[in-house]
């Protein structure tokens, strides 16, 4: 049931944040004079209006779902780079073995004993943080546990028959891996992408939140949550409602994530 509720509610989020330009033409950033620039409650006159106003009179849910809209693509893209740097390099420590597999491992090793929330903040703050940045930095930086995992699956998968046959057939150890390996490899590593999305988007929270992230006029939850900071005892719908959205998303994920998972063992 969970599953199932999980998977509606991203179908819905993911479906109206990339229609929403076609369906409202509301732009977010747009501030109408008449809200003199205060933070406005919740009420039923108007749609925009639904789930209250920002500090600059904004309303939150145009910019609640351009921010789904946000953090759905850097999640998506960090995952898939991540994902991909993980696979290439799990999957050649386990394939070739030896030396090779040592220093790579040693390496992973090396990355993941360094606090990756750190790191990244480290990264932006010696470079412009930009959206492409970030997806960028989120995910060179979350790689390492996936390359584990794909190593583990090569070692096993490399000693079956089909494998060996191959081999002794003659096929070059790079088809051998790319072309018979890694594509066996598919069901965990799909896993593990499903729930880096939701790490990443934690990630992209945390550092727009801290202002190394999203930076305004584009709409962030984690911009949000900053934004409300100053508001939080006269207008705390600022800072629970991105916050609320946050939550339910990546525990969406991780719930979809799981059913996965359990489906491929």
């Amino acid at each position: 049931m969970m599953m199932r509720v999980s998977a509606l509610f991203l179908i819905v989020l993911t479906g109206v944040s990339i229609l929403v330009p076609w369906l409202s033409g509301v732009d977010p950033n747009y501030v109408p004079l008449a809200q003199q620039l205060e933070p406005l409650p919740p009420r039923w006159s108007h749609w925009l209006y639904w789930f209250g106003t920002d500090d600059l009179g904004r309303g939150l849910l145009i910019r609640i779902v351009y921010g789904a809209r946000l953090s759905l693509v850097i999640g998506v893209v960090s995952a898939l780079l991540s994902t991909s740097i993980g696979s290439l390099v799990g999957g050649i420590a386990g394939y070739f073995g030896g030396w090779v597999d040592k220093t790579l491992m040693r390496f992973v090793e090396f990355m993941m004993a360094i606090p990756t929330l750190f790191l990244i903040l480290i990264i932006q703050t010696i470079y412009t943080p930009t959206i492409v940045t970030v997806m960028i930095v989120i995910g060179v930086t979350s790689w390492m546990g996936v390359a584990r995992l794909v190593r583990s699956e090569v070692l096993s998968i490399k000693q079956r028959p089909f494998v060996l046959a191959a081999r002794a057939r003659g096929i070059s150890g790079v088809r051998l891996l790319f072309r018979h390996i890694m594509p066996h490899a598919l069901p965990p590593i799909v896993v593990a992408a499903t729930l880096d999305v939701g790490g990443a988007i934690l990630i992209e929270s945390a550092l727009s939140f801290l202002g190394l992230g999203v930076q305004p006029p584009h709409a962030s939850w984690g911009n949000m949550l900053h934004n409300s900071l100053a508001y939080l005892l006269d207008a705390p719908w600022m800072a629970l409602i991105p916050g609320a959205f946050i939550t339910a998303t990546v525990v969406a994920i991780n719930n979809v994530g799981d059913r996965l998972r359990y489906r491929s063992e």
